[in-house]
């Protein structure tokens, strides 16, 4: 079928030229097109053409969209959405003084999620996850990254990735999985390392991937989660399995992650909060994206990642919410580019450049989506204005009034 999507106040293509990534002050140029429609025919990007030009009867379908603007889908890179239970009690003594770090050397953090997961039926946990992903489908996300990481045990990691691999089936958007069994260390394996990675490399990583489970393997390289020579050994095994490659590193402690990370060539380094000048080099010498999280920094009111550094220097820089009920719970993709304009001083075209084609990068997907390019798929975000700066100016809401994957209007708040 040939659609149109006709009459946009303003395409913002977010086009590469076939580069499928943005660095550096390319990210300013998002692609501007007006007095244009986009033509769809079998859920693929076909042609982008002068309003002057239609001939209405050539289209089985035609989509006003006069006075809006159309964006690339979304791209939501990072997110924990498949979790249960509440940390408001963290939260509050948080608000006392305490820190994210203080209250998980007590026994808290990620375990008080990995203990309310571990007491949930598998269905229950599908129905907790279904009004977070409708959510982000109303954001305009046409590609939601969902991880494990708070079963920490052979059966729980795996009920999520069940949980996520069968919400692909329920939902039209793009749904990706990383099993991030290498999140902190569960209680009964405290004082017994070696036994828990055993059963990651051993048990873990070759099911879920015989069983095709998860994309991506990740693991958390922290002083308070996984020492440096651990996650290498574990990404060697997962890189030898077959498994594309994430690191959660440098969010409060640098111990040697981006090295790690660097070696192993993964796909993203995540946080990236306290990240050393020399690293960020490193980094800008790669084409490993750099996926900043604000929406923690702000939750847990503490530095912000430096993107003006990493931007400045050359890197690929993307955006995403860190959906958690511990440190980021925050599931609006809007406030964290607003957040990321006001706090980390991004330009609003490098913050829409960080939700597109950088954040589809990040996924290894930006081949296929990211860009409103021709050849490929019809995702996109409408949203109810006639300038794209309002996207970021409206802190927090949401002006998406129209979600489409490849070439479906799959959400419409009308």
């Amino acid at each position: 079928m040939r659609k149109l999507f006709k009459s946009p106040s303003q395409i913002i293509s977010v086009s590469t030229s076939g580069k499928n990534y943005k660095s550096g002050n390319n990210m300013n140029d998002v692609g501007i097109i007006a007095n244009h429609s986009v033509v769809v025919e079998d859920g693929i990007i076909k042609d982008i053409i002068p309003n002057s030009s239609i001939n209405k009867s050539s289209y089985e379908k035609n989509i006003d969209l006069k006075d809006k603007i159309i964006l690339p889908g979304l791209i939501e890179c990072h997110t924990h959405t498949a979790y249960a239970g509440s940390r408001a009690d963290e939260f509050r003594q948080r608000l006392q003084g305490k820190t994210y770090e203080d209250i998980s050397k007590a026994g808290g953090g990620i375990n008080t999620t990995v203990q309310a997961i571990r007491k949930l039926a598998f269905e229950e946990l599908i129905n907790l996850t279904k009004p977070r992903i409708e959510y982000f489908i109303s954001q305009g996300i046409t590609t939601l990254e969902i991880k494990s990481g708070y079963g920490l045990s052979y059966y729980d990691e795996i009920k999520i990735l069940q949980t996520v691999d069968n919400l692909k089936n329920i939902y039209p958007i793009d749904i990706i999985s990383t099993f991030l069994g290498a999140h902190t260390f569960p209680r009964e394996y405290k004082n017994d390392h070696e036994k828990y990675i055993d059963i990651i490399v051993n048990e873990q990583l070759p099911y879920i991937r015989k069983n095709k489970l998860a994309i991506f393997c990740d693991a958390f390289c922290e002083t308070t989660a996984f020492s440096p020579e651990q996650v290498d050994r574990i990404f060697s095994k997962a890189s030898d399995l077959g498994y594309k490659l994430k690191l959660h590193s440098d969010q409060f402690n640098t111990i040697g992650g981006i090295d790690v990370g660097i070696k192993h060539k993964v796909k993203s380094i995540d946080h990236l909060e306290v990240v050393a000048n020399e690293d960020i080099q490193k980094l800008s010498k790669t084409k490993i994206v750099c996926v900043l999280l604000p929406g923690v920094s702000f939750f847990l009111d503490y530095g912000f990642a430096p993107a003006r550094k990493l931007i400045d220097s050359g890197a690929i820089v993307a955006l995403s919410t860190d959906y958690n009920p511990g440190s980021s719970h925050i599931a609006n993709l809007n406030l964290i580019m607003s957040i990321a304009a006001l706090k980390m001083k991004m330009t609003i075209e490098e913050t829409i450049s960080a939700v597109t084609i950088n954040a589809a990068k990040a996924l290894d997907i930006h081949k296929k989506v990211g860009s409103i390019e021709i050849g490929k798929k019809a995702d996109f975000a409408i949203f109810d204005t006639k300038e794209y700066a309002d996207i970021v100016y409206n802190v927090g809401k949401n002006l998406n009034c129209m979600t489409v994957k490849s070439g479906n209007v799959i959400y419409n708040n009308e």
